[in-house]
């Protein structure tokens, strides 16, 4: 089972506003990254379900993140089904999140007391998570939607939304603060927070400062 309530889940994520998005078939690197985030301040991550025996690293990973990371919230992502949003509550997800609006997980999410971001592309699909318990909506993809303006737009009639916008946003002051002004809740970033060079070298301090420079940049 998941390690926080809902409420407190949410509030993690909102607390830094950067959610790292990664995924890795190699568990001990994932694991580097996911602990060089925390030592850079990042307290919510989402591990991608992408790739054949994710399932298996997200097990060894959240018993790594319980104990070496214990204010971390680890979600579980690219969750296309309910039967895998099952099997990945039940190995302790804090958060799911999807690239659609899969209607049948958020039910089981909320059940389980699991905060569940489904993927919106239009405000109709915003509206209709929000109906089915999803406090958090995530705008994907956010910069091919319409970017910070369209997010700033939605939340002028839907000012008590939640949004989280993943997709196009970049670890640079500038895209940082862009999307902070348009009233995002937080963002998701991806491979631009873990430039492949890095990684190569194993460079985990220089992620742990780009992530702390992203949390400033947001302004959280």
């Amino acid at each position: 089972m998941s390690k926080f309530k809902k409420i407190d889940t949410i509030g993690i994520i909102r607390s830094t506003g950067i959610v790292p998005v990664f995924y890795n078939k190699d568990v001990e690197l994932t694991k580097k990254v996911v602990k060089a985030c925390y030592d850079g301040g990042i307290r919510a991550f989402e591990f991608t379900n992408r790739g054949d025996g994710a399932a298996d690293v997200f097990k060894e990973l959240i018993a790594f993140v319980r104990a070496e990371c214990p204010e971390m919230a680890l979600g579980a992502g690219t969750m296309l089904d309910a039967p895998t949003a099952a099997q990945y509550i039940q190995m302790g997800a804090d958060f799911l999140v999807s690239p659609c609006l899969v209607e049948e997980i958020a039910p089981l999410a909320n059940k389980r007391g699991v905060p569940y971001s489904p993927g919106c592309g239009s405000v109709s699909e915003m509206v209709r998570g929000m109906e089915l318990g999803c406090d958090l909506v995530k705008v994907f993809p956010a910069g091919n939607v319409g970017g910070p303006s369209f997010v700033k737009n939605v939340l002028g009639p839907l000012p008590w939304a939640m949004v989280m916008a993943t997709g196009a946003v970049e670890p640079t002051e500038e895209n940082l603060k862009a999307w902070a002004a348009s009233g995002v809740t937080a963002v998701g970033m991806g491979s631009k927070l873990f430039p492949k060079e890095v990684i190569a070298a194993g460079n985990w301090e220089g992620i742990s400062e780009l992530c702390r420079k992203s949390i400033a940049w947001f302004g959280k």
